[in-house]
């Protein structure tokens, strides 16, 4: 396996890993439990950004194309 598809691969875990901390700190009663989630989401993420950003350095992720005014402006609008 090549470094671009593990890199991928992780990046791909660590998404899916934070869905599930999302649901698992959003239905915590026990204020501790939740709080310990809400820490290691926070690592997981701090991690990804930081993976990402090397990913993106080598050409692994090639972000999509930025919104327009009018993109932003449409989505604003359907938000209200």
């Amino acid at each position: 396996m090549d470094e671009k598809t593990m890199v991928n691969d992780i990046l791909a875990g660590v998404k899916s890993d934070l869905t599930a901390y999302q649901t698992a700190i959003s239905e915590a009663e026990n204020i501790s439990l939740r709080q310990a989630f809400q820490q290691i989401r926070n690592n997981d993420e701090s991690f990804q950004y930081e993976l990402f950003k090397i990913a993106q350095s080598k050409g692994y992720y090639i972000p999509a194309q930025k919104a327009t005014i009018t993109e932003i402006n449409n989505v604003k609008s359907n938000m209200q």
